[in-house]
C-alpha cells in the first residue's frame, strides 16, 4: 500500500485544493452542512483545536444564524481573534495556528476563529537554577504563560514585548522584552535586526536562536545567559537589558552580558552584602581552581618538581612510585572518567542519575587507586575541581570550564608552567576581543568603570547603587534619588 503520496510543489491556487493538500493528514477535518437553512463548511485541524470551545461557543452560533453574512456572524461569536480574508496563505497559517474556518456556501471568503488548544505543564521551581532563597517560580514551555509571569512581576507601562516569527517550517513565536525608556535604543535596534535577519528552517528552543544572534559563534564563552528564573529576568530588565522568550522553550535569553554576570548568582541579592561579597569571591576562585588545578599538577611533576616542599615531594613521589603512566596519562583518564560520570547521571532519571555519580565516583576513585592507575592525591585534585566547577551560577559556563582544562593540561604537558601562563593569555586576549552585542565583555574591568564595581565582583549596599550599570548603555540611568535622611533623636524616659 502506498501511504505516501507525492504532491505537486507549487502551492494550491484555489480554496478546493488547499482543502484536498491538507486532507493527506488524519486529523483535518472538513465538514460540510447542507441540510441547514444556510449551508455552510467547516474547516480546521482536530489536533490542533480546542473542541469544547467549538461546541459551546461557534456552533450554537452557527446554528442559529439565518441568512447573514460572515461580517454579522462575527460579531455574534463571542471570541476575541475573529477575522475575515480570502488570501490562501493567510487562511492556511491561520488553520496551522489552531483557528477554525467558517464558510458559506458560495462564498470566497472565510470567518477564521481563534479556538487553539493550549497544553502545558504547570509552573514548578527552577530545576537547573535552583537557590534556597527567592521565589520558586520558572518558566514553562508556553510563550503566553512566561509572558504573564513577568508582566506581573513589572506591571509598569513601558514594558514593551514585540513578536516576531522565525523558521520557515516551525513558524516560532519569539518575543522580545525590554522597558522603554531604561533599555538602550541601540541594542533593540540590533537585536530586533538579527532576528529579523535569521533565515532559518526549524527553531525548537531559545539556544538556537543565541548562537545564531552571538557576536562570535565560535568562541566557547557564552554571551547571553540562559535562565529559566523570572526573579533574574526582572532583574536584568530593570538594568536596562532586552529578553528573548521563545515559544516552546522553558528558557529565556538575556543580553547583552559580561563576564562578571556569569559568576552571579540571582541569590546574592537576597542575602546581605558583605555575604553575597564573600560568596561571590568564593565562587570566583573555585572556578579559576577547577581550571588550573590538574594542569598545574601536570606541569609541576613533569617540568617543575622542584618547586615542591621536601615533605609534599616525599609524599607525592611515594604515591606514585607504583604508577606506570605519565602523569598526563593519569590525569586525562581521570578527568574523562569524571565527565562520563557527568554525562551519565545528566542523561538518566534523577534519583538513578544521582545515585550512579555517587556510587560510581567512590567505587571507580577506590579501584583506580588500588590498582595503581592513578595516584590518591591526583584523586583528590579531580573530585576538588569537578566539585569547584558546580559552584558556576550559570549552566553553560559550566560546560566552558569543562572545555578548557582540556586543552590546559595539553599546554602543561608540552610547555609546562610556561605552557599554562601561554594558554591563560591566549584566553585572556579572546575575552579582551569579545563582544556581547557590541559591550565589551570584560567589562567593568576593561574597559575600566569603577562605578560598575559596586555591582560585579563584589556586591555593594544597595545604598551605594544609585545608578544603573553602564555596560547596558541605558538611557535612564538613575534608580533613585538621594533623600537626605534626617535622624531624629528620641528623647529617654526621664528627660520626657
Amino acid at each position: 500500500m502506498k501511504w505516501f503520496k507525492r504532491s505537486a510543489s507549487k502551492q494550491p491556487s484555489t480554496f478546493e485544493e488547499m482543502v484536498i493538500d491538507l486532507k493527506q493528514s488524519i486529523d483535518f477535518v472538513s465538514y460540510e452542512n447542507k441540510a441547514s437553512e444556510q449551508p455552510y463548511r467547516l474547516i480546521y485541524f482536530a489536533s490542533l483545536i480546542d473542541p469544547e470551545q467549538l461546541h459551546r461557543d461557534v456552533l450554537p452560533v452557527i446554528k442559529d444564524c439565518r441568512k447573514k453574512t460572515l461580517e454579522e456572524l462575527k460579531g455574534l461569536i463571542p471570541i476575541e481573534n475573529i477575522e475575515i480574508s480570502s488570501k490562501l496563505s493567510l487562511i492556511q497559517e491561520r488553520l496551522l495556528e489552531g483557528y477554525v474556518a467558517i464558510q458559506f456556501s458560495k462564498g470566497s471568503s472565510v470567518l477564521l476563529v481563534n479556538i487553539s488548544l493550549r497544553k502545558s505543564r504547570d509552573l514548578s521551581a527552577p530545576e537547573i537554577e535552583f537557590s534556597v532563597m527567592g521565589p520558586k517560580e520558572g518558566l514553562i514551555e508556553d510563550l503566553n504563560t512566561n509572558m504573564n509571569l513577568i508582566r506581573r512581576r513589572i506591571p509598569h507601562p513601558k514594558l514593551r514585548m514585540k513578536e516576531i516569527t522565525i523558521g520557515s517550517i516551525t513558524k516560532t513565536k519569539v518575543v522580545v522584552a525590554f522597558i522603554e525608556g531604561i533599555a538602550s535604543e541601540q541594542n533593540i535596534n540590533t537585536v530586533m535586526q538579527r532576528l529579523e535577519d535569521l533565515d532559518f528552517d526549524v527553531v525548537m528552543d531559545s539556544s538556537f536562536i543565541g548562537q545564531m544572534l552571538e557576536d562570535n559563534s565560535f568562541s566557547v564563552f557564552p554571551q547571553m545567559i540562559d535562565t529559566e528564573r523570572t526573579d533574574r529576568i526582572t532583574g536584568h530588565l530593570n538594568f536596562g537589558a532586552f529578553v528573548i522568550l521563545t515559544e516552546g522553550s522553558s528558557n529565556a535569553l538575556i543580553g547583552p552580558i559580561n563576564f562578571g554576570q556569569l559568576l552571579v548568582s540571582f541569590e546574592d541579592y537576597y542575602l546581605g552584602w558583605n555575604l553575597a561579597s564573600f560568596f561571590r569571591v568564593i565562587r570566583m576562585v573555585a572556578i579559576l581552581a577547577s581550571i588550573i588545578a590538574t594542569p598545574l599538577y601536570v606541569a609541576v611533576l613533569t617540568y617543575h618538581y622542584e618547586l615542591f616542599p621536601s615533605k609534599l615531594l616525599a609524599t607525592l613521589i611515594s604515591s606514585r612510585s607504583d604508577i606506570p603512566f605519565a602523569p598526563v596519562i593519569e590525569v586525562f583518564f581521570l578527568e574523562v572518567t569524571i565527565d562520563l560520570l557527568r554525562e551519565a547521571g545528566a542523561r538518566m532519571p534523577s534519583k538513578v542519575g544521582q545515585t550512579l555519580g555517587i556510587v560510581g565516583g567512590i567505587v571507580i576513585g577506590t579501584a583506580a587507586v588500588e590498582a595503581s592507575l592513578t595516584s590518591n592525591i591526583l584523586l583528590i585534585l579531580v573530585a576538588l575541581s569537578a566539585l569547584a566547577s558546580f559552584t558556576t551560577p550559570v549552566y553553560r559556563m559550566t560546560n566552558t570550564i569543562r572545555f578548557l582544562r582540556y586543552p590546559l593540561i595539553v599546554f602543561a604537558q608540552f610547555l609546562g608552567l610556561i605552557g599554562v601562563a601561554f594558554f591563560g593569555l591566549f584566553v585572556l586576549t579572546h575575552l579582551i576581543k569579545l563582544t556581547s552585542f557590541g559591550s565589551p565583555y570584560l567589562a567593568p574591568l576593561y574597559p575600566p568603570r569603577v562605578k560598575d564595581w559596586y555591582d560585579s565582583f563584589f556586591r555593594m549596599p544597595y545604598v551605594l547603587q544609585k545608578n544603573r550599570p553602564q555596560f547596558f548603555r541605558g538611557n535612564n540611568q538613575r534608580r533613585f534619588q538621594d533623600k537626605k535622611k534626617q535622624r531624629k533623636h528620641a528623647l529617654d524616659f526621664d528627660e520626657q
